[in-house]
């Protein structure tokens, strides 16, 4: 295997020891673009890189820009310490062709990773205490070359039983969190609504009015700075109109999707990954770039329909610099890929190949 993050090793020796592989090492024969290209007010050689995930810290980062991925989020962050599900987190996902967003029967999961396109991700945003992660964060805005943005991704934290005003609290954490990432030099923001290994329920990206609080409390504190929502798959073309015109006058862009949930089993029927609230968890990669596609395609719709002007960020099932054209020819200002960026370290380079 030559994935840069190690889905057969903890999430904590990823972060002690990563990135492995090639990435890990020098790009040979990288050549700069002859034209940058602009994404939120911001020149990039190529609008493309890797989402919230697998740059756990400012290594994996560093080694991304090094390879030709212009546009990288930091793993989302926390305004406290949390550890990860145990692991494994990343087992390989067993679907044969898409993956539907109302599947309900389970699929198998396991550790047959070599030659995997689809993946589970089931970590449940980890953290680092601010004190270790806002001076690795900076560090990794500084590994940004020409012509490369860091994105910074944070998300609230619901807090503890016993709060008065917990929803006060929640929205107030969000500001916390964000200030934080602020105070580290990130250029562009991302505001994670869309999570699905919490086991706390419904997504926030779906309470658009919730939503919309979060984000103009968080938009007061940190002003100018472009702040992205990653959202999830929408199966209502209904709720995510009211959803975008509920936030698309406060924020400057939407990527999508996260990843789609699954109830992930092994070969005796048993949940694939151990511990409570772990029997559905998001999968990743192939099997979800219709849902990417489509999203893209949808939020390129209402940017035209409510004549608005936000930047769309195409995610999900990136594996090779085709998808990239694909992405952008639905209507994304920018690609992330994560599963596909594990597999192929030369993914970067591949799209600095295709014209702008």
């Amino acid at each position: 295997m030559t994935w840069f993050y190690d889905p057969r090793r903890t999430y904590d020796d990823n972060y002690a020891h990563g990135p492995f592989g090639p990435l890990a090492g020098p790009a040979d024969g990288l050549e700069a673009p002859a034209q940058l290209e602009a994404f939120l007010g911001h020149e990039v050689a190529r609008p493309f890189g890797v989402p919230a995930g697998p740059l756990v810290n400012a290594a994996f980062a560093a080694a991304a820009f090094r390879h030709g991925f212009d546009v990288n989020v930091y793993k989302t962050v926390r305004t406290g310490a949390r550890a990860s599900h145990p692991f494994p987190n990343a087992l390989a996902v067993h679907v044969d062709g898409d993956l539907a967003a109302d599947r309900t029967e389970p699929l198998l999961a396991d550790g047959a990773l070599d030659g995997a396109t689809s993946i589970s991700n089931s970590f449940g945003v980890p953290s680092r205490d601010p004190d270790a992660w806002q001076p690795d964060m900076a560090a990794a805005v500084a590994a940004a070359g020409a012509g490369q943005l860091l994105v910074g991704s944070f998300q609230g934290t619901h807090p503890p039983a016993g709060v008065g005003d917990r929803e006060a609290a929640y929205v107030a954490d969000h500001v916390t969190a964000a200030r934080l990432v602020a105070e580290t030099g990130a250029p562009v923001m991302e505001m994670n609504l869309s999570c699905p290994n919490e086991g706390t329920g419904a997504l926030l990206c779906f309470d658009a009015a919730q939503v919309a609080r979060i984000s103009a409390a968080v938009k007061d504190a940190v002003g100018d700075v472009p702040l992205i929502l990653k959202l999830a798959y929408f199966r209502d073309d209904a709720a995510l109109a009211r959803f975008v015109d509920a936030t698309a006058g406060i924020v400057d862009g939407y990527a999508a999707v996260n990843t789609l949930p699954a109830r992930l089993v092994d070969r005796a029927d048993r949940p694939a990954l151990p511990g409570a609230g772990r029997e559905v968890a998001g999968v990743c990669g192939d099997a979800i770039r219709w849902a990417g596609l489509e999203m893209t395609a949808r939020l390129a719709r209402l940017r035209d329909e409510r004549a608005r002007q936000f930047a769309i960020v195409g995610v999900g099932g990136v594996l090779t610099a085709a998808h990239y054209s694909a992405f952008r020819a639905a209507g994304a200002d920018a690609v992330m890929s994560a599963t596909g960026a594990m597999i192929d370290p030369g993914l970067g380079a591949a799209v600095r190949a295709v014209p702008a």
